[in-house]
């Protein structure tokens, strides 16, 4: 895993452009909206099948020109990085590796993929080409979350022992909240946590062991799901412990998203993506009973989610410049994928799942 840390933008103008299908992902969270701001870009292109779209997303970003086969924008320009937007994962790895075939760094919508085969193959030849991927989990290239993880790990409650990460919860709860928000909790908890050594998982549908008939297309085609009640444990390399839950219709929202940190002198609460609801309990055990013993408001700087975007841009033109990753790199997005599948492999099989998976198929297909 890599951290973004400080840089300094060079002068060199990057060449950009953006891929988008309308009606089949659109262009994700505003990827192609994420260079806006920076003098260093040059945006030259989108590419969109439906005219609409081009001329909506041409507007949006003052791109040159606009294409209707992104395989065509591809030859015809020149280009440096391209954002890869659709929210689809119908076509990502197609899309990817066209753009890492013409030489182009990426910046790419999550989940990363349909498989982890499928990232696997995007990872070897951004490897073999020397480019650099980044990831659409916004909230880890927010110096708030940046900031949290120096303070953990200069001991602001003692060395981590657990974490808790918790979904939604809404009318997604189960399989779709795990893949649609999921992977930016498995993404965050591998950023303060490293890397899993293996995990063991319970999934349900309406009371039911979960099996492979179970299985469905969620509310977006991001591979099949399943499940509306799931409780997993991961046991981390470093010895620290984690826990995600999604139970359907237990959470409204930002009310339950996010990640708790418990350590041997304390706990932070961070709630919602952005972690603007950080909250400190400074004590080893809760004492309710106690009035002096409160959660404490931890303030730090404040960005939206949204500005992850261009965050992740500077990050990723960081990696290129200093041949490092992105602060959530394609390696990444895998890995967190990869514990999603892992949720679904344990409960299929009753077994504890030893990372990393040997077999890279859905799961669930």
């Amino acid at each position: 895993m890599s951290s973004q840390g400080d840089f300094t933008l060079k002068q060199k103008k990057y060449r950009v452009g953006a891929i988008g299908h309308t009606g089949a992902g659109n262009f994700g969270h505003g990827l192609h909206t994420a260079y806006q701001g920076l003098d260093n870009i040059d945006f030259v292109s989108i590419a969109d099948p439906d005219t609409d779209g081009q001329n909506k997303a041409v507007s949006e970003t003052g791109a040159q020109a606009s294409y209707a086969d992104y395989q065509h924008m591809l030859s015809r320009e020149s280009l440096d990085i391209v954002s890869v937007c659709p929210r689809w994962t119908t076509e990502r790895l197609d899309m990817v590796l066209a753009c890492l075939e013409a030489n182009c760094h990426v910046y790419c919508e999550k989940p990363v993929a349909s498989s982890l085969s499928d990232g696997d193959q995007m990872v070897k030849l951004a490897e073999k080409k020397g480019l650099k991927v980044a990831v659409a989990h916004q909230a880890v290239y927010l110096p708030r979350i940046q900031q949290l993880k120096s303070l953990l790990n200069e001991g602001i409650i003692g060395p981590i022992e657990t974490v808790y990460a918790t979904g939604k919860q809404d009318h997604r709860g189960g399989g779709e909240d795990m893949i649609v928000l999921g992977t930016h909790l498995f993404n965050m908890m591998r950023y303060f946590c490293g890397d899993v050594a293996w995990m063991s998982a319970h999934v349900t549908e309406n009371g039911a062991e979960v099996t492979v008939n179970h299985a469905r297309q969620a509310g977006e085609p991001v591979g099949s799901i399943a499940g509306d009640r799931i409780h997993s444990y991961f046991a981390f390399q470093n010895g620290i412990s984690g826990f995600f839950q999604s139970i359907k219709g237990r959470g409204s929202g930002e009310n339950t998203y996010g990640i708790d940190f418990v350590g041997s002198d304390g706990r932070i609460s961070l709630i919602g993506g952005a972690g603007d609801a950080l909250s400190l309990y400074p004590y080893r055990y809760f004492m309710p009973s106690n009035s002096d013993q409160e959660w404490e408001t931890i303030d730090l700087e404040i960005n939206p989610l949204m500005s992850g975007n261009r965050l992740a841009i500077e990050s990723l033109i960081s990696a290129i410049e200093n041949d490092t990753q992105p602060t959530s790199s394609l390696a990444d997005g895998v890995a967190a994928l990869e514990m999603i599948h892992a949720t679904y492999r344990s409960q299929l099989t009753k077994e504890r799942i030893v990372f990393p998976l040997a077999d890279r198929s859905h799961p669930l297909a």
